[in-house]
């Protein structure tokens, strides 16, 4: 199975469709950084609470590669990696007067996004995900003493689980500078499973030392945010502004310069009226000398943008075709596709409108 149809099937079980949305449509890469609080860690091992305050606040980093399928929905798989500093250890009822170490998470997760639709530049969007994320206590140590006594546990260990998050986000689209690239920011909550970890616990009580080795499932949620940046491979640039068109010169008496062509939906083929009327177009060339033809394709926006403009381009090619089977020659048509940037009658997207379903035929 390919990569495209995996990210399409977690989409689609992972988020229900719930709104309009500016599309995201192929290949892009995203990232980001940003800072991440981890809750207290606690753990239980033979009935004893052990508690791992970290930091308040602490460095996060992720990558991903995804797919956007042209309607809102995206899916992608993720790296990421979470680091915080312990701050306090909490063994049964001592707080350790002695502590140091990092705890951290990394792993791969598969994520659905769904981008909501406002029309304009700014696009939020929500998100899950799940994957497997590995635990690493690195040197986490806690210490307390007592006059000549004194006690020491420390955890050294990895341990991966299943993780899983939520996201909301926003992007801000600056495909004016960059085609394709937007500034993304995002809240996320992020856990795993309790993971299985080895730790070593050492006390000295009246001159006799002792230790002890066992394994603590501790807890892991953390709450996040970012900023990054997101970038769409083959993204369209900005359509320039439409130039005036040039005045047609004056009609021959009885010759008509405009013509339209219009389709059934999702459709390029010509019905029997639209052949006349091409007919008609072609004829009236014919008697009025004329030496230019400009034919432009146009569609609704029902469906996505680069699919649009692929079928205005073959109903133009499809009426340009029929004015040369009906006597002009080819080298004077110029052909043109404007998808479904140029509405007759302007719609919301996704709406089906026949009369923007068109070809237009000018005669120069």
């Amino acid at each position: 199975m390919s990569l495209k149809k995996v990210l399409l099937a977690a989409t689609v079980l992972a988020l229900p469709v719930a709104a309009q949305a500016q599309p995201v449509n192929g290949l892009y890469i995203a990232g980001g950084a940003g800072a991440n609080y981890r809750f207290t860690s606690t753990a239980t091992d033979s009935g004893v609470t052990a508690k791992a305050k970290t930091t308040d606040v602490g460095a996060l980093g992720l990558a991903s590669i995804g797919w956007g399928f042209g309607n809102g929905l995206r899916a992608e798989l993720e790296g990421n990696f979470r680091s915080n500093d312990v701050k306090r250890i909490v063994v049964g009822p001592l707080t350790s007067t002695q502590q140091g170490g990092y705890l951290r998470t990394y792993g791969a997760m598969i994520n659905a996004f769904y981008d909501i639709n406002l029309g304009g530049p700014v696009t939020p969007y929500v998100g899950a995900g799940v994957g497997y994320g590995w635990n690493d206590w690195n040197r986490v140590r806690g210490s307390v003493t007592s006059g000549a006594n004194s006690a020491t546990a420390t955890v050294n260990s990895v341990g991966g689980a299943l993780a899983y998050q939520g996201i909301v986000g926003v992007s801000y689209s600056l495909a004016s500078m960059v085609p394709g690239l937007s500034l993304t920011a995002e809240a996320r909550y992020y856990g795993t499973m309790e993971p299985s970890l080895h730790g070593v616990a050492t006390a000295r009580v009246n001159g006799v030392t002792s230790s002890a080795t066992g394994s603590i499932k501790p807890s892991n949620d953390n709450v996040s945010g970012l900023i990054g940046f997101r970038y769409a491979f083959g993204a369209p640039a900005p359509m320039a502004p439409a130039a005036a068109p040039a005045p047609a010169p004056a009609a021959a008496p009885g010759v008509a310069r405009t013509y339209l062509v219009f389709f059934d939906w999702d459709r390029a083929d010509l019905t029997a009226r639209a052949r006349e009327i091409i007919k008609e177009a072609a004829t009236n060339a014919q008697r009025a000398n004329v030496t230019r033809i400009e034919v432009a394709g146009h569609a609704d926006r029902s469906g996505d943008a680069a699919y649009n403009q692929r079928l205005s381009q073959r109903r133009a090619e499809a009426v340009a075709a029929q004015l040369v089977r009906d006597g002009v020659a080819r080298g004077a048509i110029s052909v043109q596709a404007f998808g479904e940037s140029r509405p007759l009658v302007p719609t919301a997207d996704n709406v089906r409108e026949p009369q923007n379903r068109r070809v237009e035929i000018v005669l120069r």
